[in-house]
């Protein structure tokens, strides 16, 4: 029975609403906030970051074809490099699994405050809020893929009507003076761009959602490419078709201090029904990308476990075909990062998370870059030069625009992410000695 619910979790429209649901949340509902305190020059940041998203995204649509198992980047890279790289990427994409799903419960718990003052006021209780709202995700996917995949499906739904509604009609509510505020940053404008295109790559991050869960899809050689790029390219459009109708609409210095931007630019078009409105739409875009990262936050350890790159732990499985070690613990880990930034402001703790949590999503991505051009490089003498030609040129740009990604960040993050990176080298120097077998292997 287990098998048979594997195999029927994922078609082709649940798998584009994993995508499109993982990225389209609590980036595209608090990021404009954030975003606000460089000016409108970040709507190029988007466009750029946009388009170095397409081109992972045909990165990882490629090497599905090629490896269409579970564990995505940590299988690519693995393949590419070796188990070391593989390990690094698997313990990458881990940290940035779970420290993502901490900055989406804090975006939702953002909105709402609208509903709720007491989230703004009483640190304890929006802790509360955030932490639960965390475990009963866990619990829906703890019950099984195909129940979490349902619900994925109906919250993605549900986020991209208000999304485009309000995106559309605000066009109409544009004042062309507050786009004037071109760079209201202390930086130069290349630096300004370069920071923003850093912070929008988090409303990007999922786009290799679809390769993740690759056992559990039907057909996903066909699948997972399909899903995998349209669902890029139509968050694409989503994400500047907003931004451009908010940033229009509600000057920069407000904005940087909303903690529900969407909701703001709804009141001033609707009244207090469309603030109302978008902020219900928010809480259920941060409800269906948590729901989605929370399924994927033990997927990518399980398949490291399967070939013991991981504890043995990640790799057992509930009856329901769950693996609830994985998900159990991940969620721990978020508890203890909503606990740390306790007492930081909402967007503050927003702005710290997604940026740390980037980090360690841009390494996986830089390795996967490189990991296709090693690939068909090994496998040039299996397929015809033409076919060998486009895939390196691709997996070269995006390996060009991961790079460019990781000098953006900043120095902070940089140095916390690289801490993290290390702190990989002594676990798997202890899976090694916990897993003699791999000695005898590599010898």
């Amino acid at each position: 029975m287990i098998q048979k619910e594997k195999k029927k979790a994922f078609g082709f429209w649940m798998l584009t609403a994993l995508v499109v649901g993982n990225m389209v949340g609590s980036g595209v509902f608090l990021l404009p906030a954030s975003l606000a305190k460089l000016g409108s020059l970040t709507l190029i940041s988007w466009v750029l970051t946009a388009i170095g998203a397409i081109l992972l995204s045909l990165v990882f649509a490629k090497l599905s074809t090629v490896f269409p198992k579970t564990g995505g980047p940590y299988i690519y890279c693995k393949e590419g490099f070796g188990d070391f790289i593989g390990f690094q990427v698997a313990y990458n994409y881990w940290i940035y699994m779970w420290v993502g799903n901490a900055a989406i419960a804090v975006a939702m718990t953002g909105y709402l405050t609208i509903f709720f003052p007491i989230l703004a006021a009483n640190k304890l209780v929006s802790f509360l809020v955030t932490a639960g709202v965390v475990w009963l995700f866990t619990f829906i996917n703890i019950w099984g893929l195909k129940f979490a995949g349902i619900v994925q499906l109906i919250t993605t739904i549900l986020k991209l009507i208000p999304l485009f509604l309000v995106g559309l009609v605000g066009l109409f509510y544009m004042d062309i003076g507050n786009l004037r505020e071109f760079n209201i940053s202390s930086d130069s404008t290349p630096f300004a761009i370069s920071t923003g295109a850093a912070m929008t790559l988090w409303a990007f991050l999922g786009l290799e959602s679809g390769t993740v869960p690759a056992d559990s899809v039907i057909d996903p050689k066909k699948t997972i490419p399909r899903a995998t790029i349209f669902g890029t390219s139509l968050a694409a459009v989503i994400y500047i078709l907003v931004t451009v109708a908010i940033f229009g609409v509600i000057p920069p210095s407000v904005l940087q201090h909303s903690n529900a931007p969407f909701a703001d630019m709804a009141e001033i078009m609707f009244g207090p029904i469309g603030r109302a409105f978008i902020a219900v739409g928010a809480v259920i875009a941060c409800l269906g990308a948590l729901n989605g990262w929370i399924m994927l936050q033990a997927q990518v350890p399980l398949a490291a476990a399967k070939d013991d790159l991981f504890p043995r732990k990640f790799k057992q499985l509930s009856k329901r075909g769950t693996p609830t070690f994985g998900l159990v613990l991940s969620s721990i880990l978020v508890t203890l990062l909503l606990l740390l930034n306790f007492n930081k402001s909402l967007v503050s703790q927003f702005t710290f998370i997604i940026m740390l949590a980037t980090l360690a999503a841009i390494i996986a991505y830089l390795y996967t870059a490189m990991a296709e051009f090693i690939v068909f490089t090994k496998k040039r003498g299996f397929f015809r030069k033409k076919d060998i030609a486009k895939p390196l040129i691709i997996s070269s740009l995006a390996f060009v625009y991961a790079f460019w990604a990781v000098m953006a960040s900043g120095q902070q993050i940089v140095f916390l992410g690289s801490l993290l990176m290390f702190s990989s080298i002594p676990i798997y120097a202890w899976l090694i000695w916990s897993h003699p077998k791999h000695l005898i292997k590599n010898n």
